[in-house]
């Protein structure tokens, strides 16, 4: 390949220096154009689709009689609307019901605060029924604790947000009893669901002393001040066009809350490398069959705004520039974490164990594994996402609007205990599987380049079209 492994780290050391790269920030519009600079520099017709999204922050306070305790603010809760704008005070002095981690729809919750355990609801086992290879040599993935390990993506959090708000509650406190000693869990908005009540969080330790208090004082006064205002998203494209309007779509985010070394500097470093190792094969005269498109999108935090309008514009739409007849998404190259004896997150010094989800024919599917195990990703599994794309939820990466779609989609994920946190800092990053997974992805590249777009898919694309599509 034209880069190497320390080329892929200066990257990512260069987007957790701009941190946080937030939708709407300063840093997340000087990680736009350092992106926009370095696809130009490959070679590349550069663009940037500006869509608008949403700029949330929040101060909060917590009281149990004269206690204080300390909390952080739900992060997009408080909202009257999807597309509200404005400031809010929302001040509360009412009785809690504490549900530890029953459903809300069992309790009488009008007009109380709800107190919960915000739980983390999906292990690496729960993705075995969805396996069809795993490349796991010395069987790292099989053992006990790895297998229990928790996802912080699926939680509790926005099905108690929504019972509660439906029940009559005024406001919920969430316990983050599967963190570490941590208030820095930065949630995302979750797509369709909308956090109409003020929520705050508080550890585990702090959840115990919250509730020792509240056997006495069982009232609570929570205040969450937010603002949200509109802002302008700044999602890069990047095109080396090929013999023919097929399209290869090559993508990450490169938008983050804190410094996001893992989520996702991670991935626009390797869609950065992956665009200079093709722009150099341009540059050297060789002409693909297929035009590549590289995209880090934004608003991945906020709503995923851009990512629908892409959807609309370049997927769904019946005239696009291109006709894309791949997806290869990358995120989070990280090292396994767990919750260490001080309380924080402790490195375990092995990679993070990942999936990638696969909607692509059968015999690209078996050749994708062979490239998984030439290439030594190991903990890596191939998971099945055929029947997902016909569910409006897709599947749990950056890549799920085009996903469902239509788009034939190989993305790979993890989901290391820190990706939400402030703790996702460099020392995070896998280093050694950063140019595997390049090489992984170049030769994935290569090998769909030489093949008929129309048949990449589970089914051929003439059958896809007449299908539902777009439903999010």
């Amino acid at each position: 390949m034209h880069v190497t492994e320390s080329s892929i780290m200066a990257s990512i050391e260069d987007l957790v220096a701009m941190s946080p790269r937030a939708t709407g920030s300063a840093g997340g519009e000087s990680a736009a154009a350092y992106v926009e600079r370095r696809f130009a520099e490959a070679g590349l017709d550069t663009q940037v689709l500006e869509v608008p999204s949403f700029s949330w922050t929040a101060e909060c306070s917590l009281q149990i009689g004269d206690d204080d305790i300390p909390c952080a603010p739900v992060l997009h809760s408080g909202l009257a609307a999807h597309d509200w704008t404005g400031t809010a005070d929302h001040q509360l002095d009412a009785p809690v019901v504490d549900i530890g981690t029953d459903r809300v729809r069992r309790h009488d919750v009008r007009g109380a605060i709800v107190l919960f355990d915000l739980t983390f609801d999906m292990t690496v086992a729960h993705s075995l029924p969805l396996t069809l290879y795993l490349h796991d040599p010395g069987r790292r993935v099989f053992r006990r604790e790895v297998l229990a390990s928790r996802n912080p993506y699926v939680t509790s959090l926005a099905r108690t947000m929504t019972e509660a708000a439906a029940g009559g509650a005024v406001g919920v406190i969430g316990v983050l009893r599967d963190y570490p000693d941590s208030r820095n869990y930065h949630n995302e908005y979750y797509r369709r669901t909308l956090f109409p009540l003020p929520g705050v969080s508080v550890t585990r330790a702090e959840g115990l002393r919250l509730r020792g208090l509240l056997q006495h004082t069982p009232r609570a006064r929570l205040r969450l001040d937010i603002a949200r205002r509109e802002v302008v998203s700044r999602s890069v494209i990047g095109v080396l066009p090929g013999r023919t309007a097929d399209t290869i779509m090559i993508q990450s985010h490169h938008d983050s809350i804190g410094p996001g070394a893992v989520e996702d500097a991670s991935g626009t470093a390797e869609v950065i490398a992956l665009a200079e190792h093709f722009g150099a094969q341009a540059a050297a005269g060789r002409i693909r069959e297929k035009t590549l498109l590289f995209v880090t999108f934004d608003t991945h935090f906020t709503g995923y705004q851009a990512h629908r309008e892409f959807a609309r514009r370049y997927v769904l739409a019946r005239r696009t520039p291109w006709n894309i007849v791949l997806n290869a998404t990358i995120e989070h190259i990280g090292l396994r974490a767990v919750e260490g004896p001080d309380g924080g997150f402790a490195s375990t010094g092995e990679t993070e164990p990942r999936g990638v989800f696969v909607n692509v024919n059968p015999a690209f599917t078996v050749r994708i594994g062979r490239a998984v195990r030439r290439h030594g990703l190991h903990g890596t599994s191939l998971l099945g996402a055929g029947l997902l794309e016909f569910f409006a939820g897709g599947i749990p990466t950056d890549a799920s609007f085009t996903f469902v779609s239509g788009v034939p989609t190989i993305s790979l994920i993890s989901g290391p205990l820190y990706l939400y946190d402030d703790a996702d800092t460099i020392d995070r990053i896998d280093r050694a599987q950063l140019l595997p997974v390049a090489r992984f992805f170049a030769d994935i590249v290569d090998d769909a380049d030489g093949r008929r777009g129309t048949l990449l898919g589970t089914m051929p694309a003439r059958l896809r079209r007449l299908l539902p599509r777009g439903r999010w």
